[in-house]
């Protein structure tokens, strides 16, 4: 294998282990903490962990074989299976992250009528609509045999060798599929999240206000008192900039390079390096090691749950241990006191 293979194979390496790991820890934050479960917002939780999951045992592990083998990891009707199971799970998640950023715009910008305007039938609906958006393009590329495995991404995936028949058809369907899945959702991303941070902006100018109201009222306050509110107003105001940055970043950084490059394939077919194929696709996997940090596990009320969940694995094995130092040392006492015959 060449050093550059070998780098990619650690790294979807890495991204297996992280990424099943880390949602493995969201389902199981979901089902202890019934708040959680209560929570609208946790369906489309869910829905993510579960593609990001079956994303992961399905299709990730392929990639590692198609990378060692150089050629197809199986038999074609097996091949086909995969790449009908990775267009949809993609296309999933990303409709998934769209429905969440809906959900936070929505829980921000009309807070009083939030849970009217935002009831579990309506996840439903949304996740009604996800579903049905990603059968009907993997069901169209499967019928029209259009998947099978790509020597440029060493997986699974669309491949125009198998549309060379139906070539037109298939730029299409390409362009409307990334238009209405990585388009629509970055584009429902930015003015959702956009919206959300001026609102956040400026409920931090009114606390701002009445801050430094009250420090200039406050005459005889210590300067390191002083100090410590005005570096609380200044992380007050980064602290939305950073988790918006985040939201819609993670997002482009890990998709745009992989729908970029199948566009540009669509022109150029022969010219993309494979090197840089496979390492756009790992881009794109790697969205599935980053979505349980940047929806669940790096909030308040996930991390709780683990930390519950931790002291409470931790309280019963030290009572077990402590159990069994117990009853070893009733049974030495009762050798030590048995009468010699």
């Amino acid at each position: 294998m060449h050093i550059a293979d070998i780098a990619v194979f650690l790294f979807v390496v890495v991204i297996i282990v992280v990424s099943l790991l880390s949602n493995v820890v969201v389902v199981i934050c979901f089902l202890y903490n019934p708040e959680i479960r209560k929570q609208v917002p946790g369906l489309f939780i869910l829905n993510l962990t579960f593609c990001n999951l079956f994303l992961t045992v399905s299709t990730m592990p392929l990639t590692l074989v198609g990378l060692i083998n150089k050629g197809n990891p199986g038999s074609s009707g097996f091949c086909q299976t995969v790449g009908f199971l990775d267009t949809f799970l993609t296309t999933n998640s990303m409709l998934s992250m769209g429905a969440l950023s809906i959900d936070r715009w929505v829980a921000v910008v009309f807070p009083l009528s939030y849970h009217s305007r935002i009831r579990h039938r309506d996840a439903v609906i949304a996740l009604a609509y996800t579903w049905f958006h990603s059968l009907s393009f993997s069901t169209v590329a499967t019928c029209l045999s259009w998947v099978g495995y790509h020597h440029l991404y060493a997986s699974c995936t669309l491949c125009n060798a198998r549309a060379s028949d139906t070539k037109t058809q298939f730029i299409i369907y390409t362009v409307v599929l990334h238009s209405l899945t990585f388009l629509m959702t970055l584009i429902v991303l930015c003015v959702t999240y956009l919206k959300v941070l001026k609102v956040a902006r400026f409920h931090c100018k009114r606390i701002d206000v009445i801050t430094m109201q009250t420090l200039l009222l406050l005459v005889d306050i210590h300067p390191s008192v002083r100090q410590r509110c005005l570096d609380e107003q200044r992380q007050r105001r980064q602290r939305a900039t950073k988790k918006i940055s985040t939201f819609i970043g993670t997002f482009v950084v890990c998709f745009a390079p992989y729908v970029i490059t199948r566009i540009v394939e669509l022109s150029t077919p022969g010219h993309i390096s494979p090197h840089w194929g496979v390492l756009s696709k790992c881009l794109a996997y790697s969205k599935a090691a980053c979505d349980p940090f940047v929806y669940s596990l790096l909030r308040n009320q996930y991390r709780k749950t683990c930390s519950d969940l931790a002291n409470k694995i931790l309280k019963r094995s030290s009572f077990n241990s402590s159990v069994r130092r117990v009853e070893n040392g009733r049974a030495t006492d009762t050798n030590n006191t048995k009468p010699t015959q």
